[in-house]
């Protein structure tokens, strides 16, 4: 399994909130947005998406189906609601 995937505390609030924004619950939701996010952290193209995930293909799919559509833009919105501070960055560079 690669590193960096989420915690069950995290992928249940994730969860709850997918399903308020119309994502259907399929058993293997967690694996794919799972994919969505190591891509995401990673940067690696698609196509190099690690097998545990499922077909690269259909994640990338389903991705922009869900950018398209806004569901990725209300998950995000929802999230900041009620944010996580454990962590926190400030950017250092200059513009």
């Amino acid at each position: 399994m690669p590193r960096l995937m989420l915690v069950d505390e995290y992928w249940s609030k994730l969860r709850k909130i997918l399903r308020e924004v119309g994502v259907y619950d399929k058993p293997a939701l967690r694996r794919m947005v799972e994919g969505m996010l190591y891509r995401l952290r990673t940067g690696c193209p698609w196509w190099d998406l690690p097998e545990y995930f499922g077909r690269w293909n259909s994640i990338y799919k389903k991705f922009n189906a869900w950018s398209a559509s806004g569901k990725w833009r209300c998950v995000f919105r929802k999230l900041v609601i009620d944010p996580d501070l454990e962590w926190e960055f400030i950017d250092g560079s200059y513009v």
